[in-house]
């Protein structure tokens, strides 16, 4: 090998590249190669001893010269190449070589199987950001996994409306829906599939309900210490595909502008479903400068691409567009702090805010809508651009289940129920009805027998069913729709956050007359008021809602009366406004 490589002149990184080198290489794998065949050799001991016979063998080859830096790649950067190029070399020297690395096989092995084991790890969701690193980065990396197998529960503590908390361990693939099906066993709710589960931040006064396919640790992920899940009804989640012409006028979707007619409903949600269609939303919006407490009136465009505005009147015109929002990694909250905190200038505010945003309160697209609807509008297609399909399919799924579980709906009945049949004793002799409806009647009347009885029973002990001691007096408080002593403005934000749809509802205590009731009703999106009044009857007391003509003995029977009937109602009652307790 010296006397083959010692007429060789090779300076810089031409030197690596030299037949002695290579051949050396050669040399080290082919003695990898037979210290694999063998099983009793020790490998790592091979490989040291190999190392230190190369550290030797350039030891002696090499002159004693200044050291030249090598990269990782075992090239020479291009200063220290030329700086060997003008060092002088004397015949007694031999030629300065640069040193190989030194290659342990045994340990890069090792490294790079660990390496591959943390790489091939996916990114596991942070179920407590607020003990990240300073970084508050909301997603654990592979390097700081612990070394135990991770068992894929997480806990998270879910509040009701009332303030209390309760946490729950649920899998890391728990959706949306399936935690609010759980809480709903869990605490004997109606299950009528309008429960959701609301995203909550209070620092940054923002909330938004979370969609039924969206993993709640996921989304936990990305919220702060102070923020929190919040279990509560929400009829407004898809009320869109019901009656869709009351969700998008014809004045702010695109495609209804440019047919001549009325688009029929089917056809106006196939539009928004489709990804092939480019329908949009069009309408002046006002919008907070970034960083600023002022605000712009700009006419908007909401498209699949994202959310835009016209820096020339309503233009259209791709050079006239700028982007306000991404649609992609963002997601619409309602505000709930008032129109105060951020001087807008109404109470119809919405907010973009990006996935990545925490507590920026300055990162955070603040929008205001013109009226109710509007705003309505605008959010319901935000959520329609950015999930599609998958909006339809959340909403058919309950649908679905319930279409399966009505053919065994009939409960199996025993032998001693199938014997009972119904009976009239109202004459002298007792009779079977054989006619279902007939049975159906008697059922009503006996199960409101009670009423007349307890009303007797008022008018010989106490001179007012509305007395405490009266059944028919406190009955109405063990129901979900009343809600005792809460003022107008906790009635208006009470039914804002479960939806403000038709037929929504509550009863409460009236606040200028103690003897009275009052009736919360929303219809077209508006809350109206209806002061439910005591009047008396030869001796008797009722409740009444239209000045006596309708005359009631308890709420109960007023609230089941106007469930069927419109009455003086401009709609009847059909969503009642309830809360739970966790």
């Amino acid at each position: 090998i010296h006397e083959s490589d010692s007429n060789q002149r090779c300076t810089g990184s031409s030197a690596i590249t030299t037949p002695m080198y290579k051949r050396q290489k050669k040399l080290c794998f082919f003695l990898l190669f037979l210290s694999l065949q063998e099983d009793d050799m020790d490998l790592e001991a091979l490989v040291n001893d190999m190392n230190s016979s190369f550290e030797s063998l350039y030891t002696s080859c090499s002159v004693q010269t200044e050291s030249t830096p090598l990269l990782h790649n075992g090239q020479l950067p291009r200063h220290a190449a030329y700086h060997t190029h003008a060092q002088p070399t004397s015949p007694h020297q031999r030629l300065h070589r640069s040193q190989p690395m030194h290659i342990l096989a045994v340990r890069r092995l090792q490294e790079e199987e660990q390496q591959y084991r943390t790489s091939s790890l996916p990114a596991i969701p942070n179920p407590f950001p607020e003990l990240c690193s300073p970084a508050s980065s909301p997603t654990l990396s592979s390097g700081s996994l612990p070394q135990c197998q991770p068992s894929g529960k997480y806990i998270i503590k879910v509040f009701s409306e009332d303030g209390m908390g309760k946490a729950v361990e649920i899998p890391a693939d728990m959706t949306a829906r399936d935690l609010c099906q759980f809480l709903v066993y869990k605490n004997h709710c109606v299950d009528d599939n309008s429960w959701a589960l609301v995203e909550h931040h209070p620092a940054l006064g923002l909330e938004r309900c979370l969609e039924d396919h969206e993993l709640v640790v996921q989304v936990q992920a990305s919220m702060t210490s102070e923020s929190k899940f919040i279990f509560r009804k929400n009829y407004a989640k898809y009320e869109f595909f019901k009656n869709p012409l009351n969700f998008f006028p014809e004045q702010m979707v695109a495609f209804c502008q440019e047919t001549s007619g009325t688009i029929p409903p089917s056809q106006l949600l196939q539009n928004f479903l489709n990804s092939r269609s480019c329908p949009e939303i069009q309408g002046y919006l006002y919008v907070k400068e970034m960083g600023r407490k002022s605000w712009k009136k700009l006419y908007v465009f909401l498209r699949r691409s994202g959310l835009y505005f016209s820096t020339k009147g309503t233009s259209k015109e791709p050079r006239h567009l700028q982007l306000l929002a991404d649609l992609e990694d963002s997601n619409v909250f309602t505000v709930i702090t008032g129109r105060k905190l951020h001087n807008a200038p109404n109470d119809f505010e919405f907010c973009i805010k990006p996935n990545k945003v925490r507590n920026e309160v300055k990162e955070l697209r603040m929008l205001c809508a013109e009226d109710e609807q509007s705003r309505t509008c605008w959010m319901t297609a935000f959520r329609l651009f950015k999930y599609g399909i998958l909006l339809y399919q959340n909403y058919k799924i309950p649908q679905q289940r319930k279409t399966l579980l009505s053919h065994f709906s009939a409960p199996v009945r025993s032998v001693s129920e199938n014997s009972l049949v119904a009976m009239d004793f109202s004459g002298r002799i007792g009779r079977v009805i054989d006619n279902p409806m007939e049975a159906q009647s008697a059922a009503m009347e006996e199960g409101h027998a009670w009423r007349k009885r307890s009303q007797r029973m008022n008018i010989l002990g106490s001179p007012s069913p509305l007395h405490p001691s009266s059944l028919s007096g406190v009955i109405h408080r063990t129901q979900l729709w009343f809600h005792s002593r809460i003022s107008r403005e906790e009635s208006h934000k009470m039914i804002h956050q479960q939806g403000r749809v038709d037929g929504m509802f509550l009863l409460r205590d009236s606040q200028s007359n103690p003897k009275a009731f009052v009736l919360t009703l929303c219809h077209h999106q508006k809350i109206k008021h209806f002061q439910i009044l005591p009047c008396e009857e030869d001796g008797q007391m009722f409740l009444s809602l239209d000045d006596g003509a309708t005359k009631f003995t308890d709420l109960i029977q007023l609230v089941e009366f106007y469930v069927l009937n419109r009455g003086v109602l401009p709609c009847k009652l059909k969503h009642p406004c309830t809360t739970v307790a966790l």
